[in-house]
This record gives structure tokens, sequence and C-alpha cells, in this order.
């Protein structure tokens, strides 16, 4: 009867301890160090999980990095304001994740209390994939290593964000971008993303194997899109539109100005792309550009109110015209003035084959219905 009793209460006793381990929630203990202060967002996000609240402004008055193992939630809704010009970036660091969980009713905003382009950095995310720079390189906007030999590398979720006056510079070389991927992993989701009215490029891809699908990039001040060092994404949907009365190109795109056929080669796939420009604004009105090296593979393509359609530079970038790994199919012209301009055109391939049913990123010229309602400037 003893040794019963004994058996029960130890019985009782061990369950007791049970019982207590799994009842103390950890829902009440913070999952990262990061001290989060909404009116002074910035600092190391070192470890853990934050995130944010929709119902809150957060304003950015520095530098803010998520750092390796450590990952920054950003719900819908989320408005993220900038001070502070160029001391003023969100970027991710490699094995740092960003979810952006935006929505088409209630897109993710980061944005600056000076609207006007150049109010502060803007996003950058840096990852493991290969770059042709070197095995890694650092980042000219953060100082953070990318680059790498993990091509699918996961940053994390960029779904249904707005970026806005973005580009601050730090001299007439070194400035921002408003999204920059700097061997960013194709385990990295990007879709639905607009970079408005900032004072350099839209996005800006170098190097790395990230996809992207549903691109908008209006009234930035240089390039709507540009690319180098290697990258080779698949992607789908992009629509450009200069407009502030000035800006460069539609798209901008190398390999690598050092070596031109340094390896992996940029060479990058975009189907339904539709690129409006400003009309003739001098040499830099072209709608694509393509130097130094780079290849690409285009289709279903709009181009309308440039001065030249294709411009292509460099003797290694004119002999993937010929052996088909730069061209372009579908393309519709739609008041350019010259189609192309070539650095031997005597020599050449077309680079092109028309279409005048080409629907670019979906209606034309004509703003497509998947951006409509999240999106401005349009």
């Amino acid at each position: 009867m003893k040794k019963s009793i004994a058996k029960l209460f130890g019985i009782l006793a061990i369950s007791g301890v049970v019982l207590t381990s799994c009842s103390s929630s950890d829902d009440d203990e913070p999952t990262s160090s990061f001290q989060l202060v909404p009116s002074n967002f910035k600092g190391d996000i070192n470890d853990g999980q934050v995130i944010l609240n929709a119902s809150t402004v957060y304003t950015l008055t520095g530098r803010l990095v998520v750092n390796e193992g450590a990952e920054l939630v950003i719900p819908a809704g989320t408005v993220i304001e900038a001070t502070g010009g160029t001391s003023s970036y969100i970027a991710v660091a490699q094995g740092g994740k960003i979810s952006i969980n935006g929505t088409s009713t209630n897109p993710v905003v980061m944005t600056a209390s000076q609207k006007e382009p150049g109010a502060w950095g803007g996003l950058v995310v840096c990852g493991k994939a290969p770059i042709n720079k070197g095995e890694t390189a650092t980042a000219e906007v953060s100082d953070l290593t990318y680059g790498g030999n993990v091509a699918n590398d996961n940053s994390g979720v960029i779904r249904y964000l707005r970026v806005e006056y973005s580009g601050a510079a730090f001299n007439s070389e070194k400035e921002f971008n408003g999204v920059s991927f700097f061997g960013v992993g194709s385990g990295t989701t990007v879709e639905y993303v607009q970079v408005h009215e900032g004072s350099d490029d839209g996005f800006e891809f170098f190097g790395g194997t990230v996809n992207t699908k549903y691109l908008v990039s209006t009234s930035n001040e240089d390039d709507q899109f540009d690319w180098t060092e290697g990258w080779s994404g698949t992607n789908e949907n992009w629509f450009g539109k200069l407009g502030l009365g000035r800006g460069n190109r539609g798209i901008e795109a190398d390999n690598n100005s050092s070596n031109h056929v340094a390896t992996p080669i940029s060479n990058p796939s975009i189907k339904n792309l539709t690129l409006i420009g400003l009309g003739d604004q001098g040499t830099e009105s072209q709608a694509i550009k393509l130097r130094v090296g780079t290849k690409a593979v285009f289709d279903n393509v709009v181009l309308n109110n440039f001065l030249i359609g294709f411009d292509v530079q460099h003797d290694e970038s004119i002999s993937y015209i010929a052996d088909g790994t730069l061209k372009a199919t579908n393309v519709k012209f739609d008041n350019i003035i010259t189609l192309k301009a070539k650095y031997n055109p005597a020599s050449l391939t077309e680079i092109y084959a028309e279409n005048s049913s080409a629907t670019g990123a979906g209606n034309g010229t004509s703003v497509p219905a998947w951006a409509q309602g999240w999106t401005v400037g349009l």
C-alpha cells in the first residue's frame, strides 16, 4: 500500500513538472533583443523576429539593418516614414530576412517626411547568390557583404510594397536606388513592388539570381530598371514610366564594366514589359540600353515615346545578338524615333522581331490591371 501511494505521488510530481513546463508560455517574452521605438526607428536587429504594427507609423531616423539570423516582419498597411537623407535606409544583410506582407488594397509604404526625390536612402537587400565582381563584394550604399555560391539563397518575401522619394546621394557617383538587390538569391520572393519618384534608379540588380513579378517603376530620375554584375533572374510583368519632366532610360543593362566576359554573365529574361519615355530628351533617351557584355531575352514588349528603342554597345553584347542570346521577340514600337542604335550595325542580325499586337505589361501603354489600386502616379 505504501509503495502504491509513493508511486502515485511520484507520478503526480512528474506530471506537475511537465504541466508547469507546458503552461509557461513564451508569448509575453520578446523574440528579439532589438529595442523597437516607433518614433526613433533605427539600429541593428541581431536576433529573433521583430514584428511591426500596422496601426503605428514608424519614423526611420537612421540606418536599420536586419542581420544574419534575424527577421523583420512588416504587415499589410504599415507605413515607414524616413528622415535623414543618406543616413536613413533599411538593409537586409546576408542571412537576414525581411517579410513584407502587403496586399493589393493595403500595401506596405516606405516613404519620407520630405516628399521629394532623394529624401532618404531606400531598401537594400544583400544575399549569398553568385556575382561576377568577385566571390563576394561590399555593397556601395550599406557597406554590407554580398555574393557567394548559394544560387537559391532566401532573403525573405517582398510583396505589395511601395517605395517613395528614395535615392539620397553621397556624391555624383554614389547614391541609393529605390530597391537594390545585391547578390540576392532565387529563394527570395519579389512581387508587386513599386518605386516612385526616386532620384536615381528605381530597381537595380547587382548580380544574383532573384526572380521578380509585377514591378512598377515610375518617375525615377535615372533609369527605371538597371542590372549589372551577372544577374540572371526570370521576370514577368514590368511597367516603367518616366515622369517629372526628367529621367534617363527605361532599362540600362551591363555585365561587368571592368571585364565584359566576367562570369556569371548577366542574362535575365523579361516577359511582358512596357516602358514609356518622355520623348526626345537627348542622348540618354533610350528605352533599352544593353552594353559591356550583357545578355538578355525579352518577350512581349511595348516601347513608347523614346528617341531610341534598342541601343546595343560593345563587341561582346553585339556578338550575343548573332548567337541569339541577346534578343527581343514580339516588340511593339510606339512613337520611337529610331528603332535601334548599334555599335556596328552592318555586322548584326536584328535584335528584335516586331509584333503590332504586343500587350507589354498587360495593357499596352495603359495601366495594367494588376497595377491598379496599390500604386501611385499612374
